[in-house]
């Protein structure tokens, strides 16, 4: 049997994976920083793909202003 790799992230996986409140997930799609796929009327999901790349963003982000908190 092949490995199923995961692709998407619920937004409460998110902000455990990002360490970040709930609804600061909910404020980064609002603010189009991560784009949130409708597929039921209770059902939404994120891309890991882009999840990762807003840590990337941020990691190198707070690495140029010299802090140490994520």
């Amino acid at each position: 049997m092949s490995k199923i790799e995961k692709r998407w992230m619920r937004a409460k996986e998110v902000s455990q994976y990002l360490s970040i409140g709930l609804s600061t997930v909910w404020l980064y799609a609002s603010q189009g920083r991560l784009t949130a796929k409708k597929l039921s009327s209770r059902v939404t999901v994120f891309d890991i793909e882009e999840v990762e790349r807003l840590l990337d963003g941020q990691m190198k982000s707070t690495e140029k202003n010299g802090s140490t908190q994520p």
